[in-house]
């Protein structure tokens, strides 16, 4: 029997963002290959008045809110000044009490700290209203120099393009990366970004044209089984070991042997979900060599074992 499908509501507020509605709609689209279906709802039926220029026609009010498994506020224009209506805090407020999750892009995280869930919780927004977020909710841990902050329930992101980011991070912890990166190679976007944070892990495909090294990174990829040093990579990208190190910081955001490391768990991690090799196998090809150092390392970047993650994402494949 199928899985039952993970209901997706994008809430669209009076001056919502066209690039923060659409991120959501586009990503969790309602597709055959994806476990999500996705409504987009206002406050009520009809039109509701946009920013840039544009109005969008929602087909239904906050009842879709109700039957929502996760629910999205996309930012808006003038969050500092203007206050959700209180019909759409009650309606979020609900959703969380029975369980929804909420999460927010951009200056829509105004609308979660409305709500009151986000006291005492990190959270983030457009870095140009960090500091108005901040001071409006001083219960707010609020932190402007991320790309998302996961606090479980509760998600924010930061500007418009790092709502991709959030809700493939959203996919990747609903099912694992294997799907996350289909739906990257869909939107023809970057897997895992840097943030700075906890949250990020390697990217799994180098970036597109202007991607410093992106030919060694590529190259290194296909060659994760094999030993990988410094100065083997730096051969490569035809550099210095000291340049190529100093520039490939300066464009990840990671040293050189700590993208490799978290790229060789990532391998791990699709190996773990697609099939049933021991983890020792696993250790060997993914370049780690043996299990205990798989295992050691696995649960440095994730907080899991090899053991435990496998069963975590085989019993969602079997629901």
């Amino acid at each position: 029997m199928g899985r039952r499908k993970h209901h997706v509501a994008v809430l669209v507020l009076e001056g919502a963002k066209p690039l923060d509605v659409g991120i959501p709609a586009q990503v969790f689209s309602s597709r055959p290959s994806m476990p999500y279906t996705v409504r987009v709802c206002g406050p009520a039926p009809g039109l509701v008045a946009g920013g840039d220029g544009l109005s969008y026609h929602v087909a239904e009010g906050l009842e879709a809110v109700e039957h929502a498994d996760t629910v999205f506020v996309p930012g808006y224009r003038d969050p500092a000044t203007t206050e959700p209506p209180a019909a759409v805090v009650e309606a979020l407020v609900a959703a969380h009490r029975r369980g929804a999750r909420l999460a927010a892009i951009s200056t829509g995280a105004f609308a979660l700290a409305a709500t009151g869930l986000l006291d005492g919780k990190r959270a983030t927004t457009h870095w140009h209203y960090a500091k108005a977020l901040a001071e409006r909710h001083p219960g707010i841990r609020v932190d402007e120099n991320v790309l998302f902050v996961d606090e479980g329930a509760v998600l924010t992101s930061a500007g418009a393009a790092s709502g991709i980011d959030l809700c493939l991070h959203l996919v990747r912890r609903d099912h694992g990366v294997g799907l996350s990166n289909h739906v990257a190679r869909r939107l023809v976007a970057a897997p895992y970004r840097s943030g700075g944070q906890a949250q990020y892990v390697p990217r799994s495909v180098p970036e597109p044209l202007g991607d410093l090294f992106a030919d060694t990174r590529e190259w290194a990829l296909a060659h994760l089984a094999e030993p990988l040093t410094l100065d083997g990579l730096a051969r490569h990208a035809r550099v210095s070991a000291r340049t190529f190190s100093r520039r490939f910081v300066e464009d990840t955001g990671y040293t050189p042997m700590q993208w490799v490391l978290r790229a060789r768990v990532d391998l791990a991690r699709e190996l773990l979900e697609r099939g049933d090799l021991g983890v020792e196998q696993i250790a060997d090809r993914v370049g780690l060599g043996t299990g205990a150092n798989l295992r050691l390392h696995f649960h440095r970047v994730l907080g899991t074992s090899p053991t435990e993650y496998r069963h975590t994402f085989a019993a969602r494949a079997e629901d």
